[in-house]
């Protein structure tokens, strides 16, 4: 193994490990067209995806919403708890 090749390989883990999930839980109060539009407007979800998403929290009772380093989830999160959205960064 090349020296490139180790560096490279290092780095892809380093950027796996920082990787962190936004969850949204299920309740008992959001409508799906509530869940829907703010998470094409906060999580820059397309409409298929955020409707995919809302059924799989409905159903399941929690759905990864997006994947990403703490510093860009955290605004995200912020966001849909002040839309009453049960979500947090694991």
């Amino acid at each position: 193994m090349t020296e490139t090749e180790i560096c490279t390989e290092e780095l892809v883990l380093e950027q796996l490990v920082d990787q962190k999930d936004l969850i949204v839980y299920n309740d008992d109060v959001n409508s799906f067209d509530h869940v829907i539009s703010s998470l094409i407007k906060i999580c820059k979800h397309t409409d298929i995806q955020a409707e995919q998403c809302t059924t799989i929290i409905h159903y399941k009772g929690r759905c990864q919403v997006k994947r990403g380093e703490y510093d860009t989830l955290e605004p995200m999160c912020t966001a849909l708890l002040e839309k009453g959205i049960s979500a947090e960064i694991e």
